[in-house]
This record gives structure tokens, sequence and C-alpha cells, in this order.
């Protein structure tokens, strides 16, 4: 497929939808973490930061058991600046609630789960000059100790939540093949590898970004199950500017199963996640 015009630098995610057992107590967990609660519907929830909605938590109610499946491995919100990181991981350690923080090289990140067992990421990007960004665009990512002490130094404010311009900066899948999931966000999507993390992880962004989508094969080798429609977890990644005029045209070549709409086209991916992407 010729996909060279439908990404854009603006190309990004928008929001997520997860299935949760306990709406009330999940909605509590994000809005202490940093969002916003901006809109109620009878067993749906949407969160975000000023009117933005990042997050869509829709109640299950007979789910099923909790289960090793491919899904989601974590959600990763963007925080505009380091004191912004600073500020959060203050707040976090307060609550003991972190379980994890990384220098990834081209970010620094903290790690949390929510009550129903969904990982979080919270970072902020390092300056573009500060990658280690290689030939034919590789970006290189690295996992090392962050300097927790530093960070907390950044923090100059109370935590009131994250930040305006906060967003989703990519989200991080369990898969159960890599190169099927490779295939199809590369040559299906359009999304380029950024970088292989040795034999077990992929990165794939639009434009010079490090990575909109990361899969892995941490949970085993073996081909997990696919999700059904009442396990618990992530539904539905939004994906935003992208060409789909373009796109549509692409895949109704290619015959690919797809459902078009108005302003937005729906497909799922080999890991039973449902896609929308939008304009």
């Amino acid at each position: 497929m010729d996909l060279k015009k439908v990404t854009s630098e603006e190309t990004g995610i928008e929001q997520i939808t997860l299935k949760v057992a306990h709406l009330e107590k999940m909605t509590t967990f994000y809005e202490k973490i940093g969002l916003k609660l901006i809109k109620e519907s009878p067993g749906v929830n949407f969160l975000g930061v000023a009117d933005d909605i990042l997050l869509v938590l829709k109640e299950i109610k007979q789910p099923l058991r909790k289960e090793n499946k491919v899904g989601l491995f974590h959600v990763a919100f963007l925080l505009p600046e380091r004191k912004n990181l600073g500020t959060a991981l203050k707040h976090y350690l307060t609550l003991n609630i972190l379980t994890g923080a990384s220098d990834h090289g081209y970010s620094e990140a903290l790690y949390l789960n929510d009550p129903e067992g969904n990982g979080i990421e919270v970072y902020w990007d390092k300056p573009k000059k500060m990658w280690d960004i290689r030939e034919g665009g590789r970006i290189v990512g690295v996992t090392k100790s962050l300097d927790l002490r530093n960070l907390l130094e950044e923090s100059t404010e109370h935590f009131s939540g994250f930040p305006k311009n906060s967003k989703i900066g990519h989200v991080h899948l369990k898969v159960r093949d890599l190169k099927e999931t490779e295939n199809f966000y590369v040559e299906q999507l359009g999304l380029q590898l950024k970088d292989n993390y040795g034999t077990q992880a992929k990165f794939f962004a639009a434009g010079s970004y490090h990575h909109h989508i990361g899969a892995n094969t941490w949970a085993g080798t073996q081909h997990l199950p696919l999700p059904e429609k009442n396990d618990l977890g992530l539904e539905e990644i939004v994906f935003t500017h992208f060409e789909i005029k373009n796109l549509e045209k692409e895949w109704e070549k290619a015959k690919l199963n797809f459902a078009s709409h108005y302003d937005y086209l729906k497909v799922t991916d080999p890991n039973g996640i449902l896609l929308k992407i939008k304009d």
C-alpha cells in the first residue's frame, strides 16, 4: 500500500476507552492521579484535561475473570514540562502509588497501576536534541534508573491535576505476535518502525516521534488469547490527524476489513483492539 501521505507530524492518539468493573472507584483513581471528570452518562464516564477527553471508562456489568490475554500494557500521559512531572512525583509518593520510574533517554517516566491492574505511565519528553536519533530515523530508547531526588527538585507547586496541553503520548500493548503487529501498524496503518527493544518489543510512530504505539511479548512467547466482549481492559484507541480519505482508498484497494463513517474509519488490529482513525 502507498501510505506516504497518510500521517504527519501532527498524528497522535486522542483518547482511549477502558472497560471497567467498578466505574466509581476507577473514576476516583484517575481523578486522583491527574485527570478531571468532564462528562457522565449511565455506565460511562469521560475524563481528561481542560475540555479534552483523554480517557473513557465504560462499566461492564458481568465482566469475565481477569486472565493473561493481549491488550493494554500501559497508557502513557505526556506532560508538557519536567516541573509538571516533578510535581506529579511528589503527589504520587504522598499517595504511595508509585510502582516504578525510568529514564528512557528521550523521556523520563513514572509508573502506576490502576485498581483493576491497567498500567499507567506519566512522563515528559526531553528536548529532541537530547534524543538518540540514528540514520534512517531510528530513535533508540534505553531503560535506566531515574534520579527521583533531582526530579523532585523541579516540583514548584501544589499538585492540582495534569496541566493544560497534557495528552496521551503513547499506548503500549501486550501482543500475541510482534511481526503480525508490525505488519499492521506499518504496512496497513502507515506508522514507521522506530526501534526494536531486543527481540521482544517494537515501537512505532508517525512523523519524528519516538513512539505512539509500543508492542511487547513480555507476557509470554506463546500466542495469547484475544480479548472477548466482556473482558476488562483496553477496548479502543482513537487516532487523530490522519488523512483518512487517502487511507480509505488504500484499504479499499487492499480489501482490508474496515468500517467507513462520515469523519472516521474503524478497524480492528491483530490483537483485537478497536481503532478509530480520524482526520
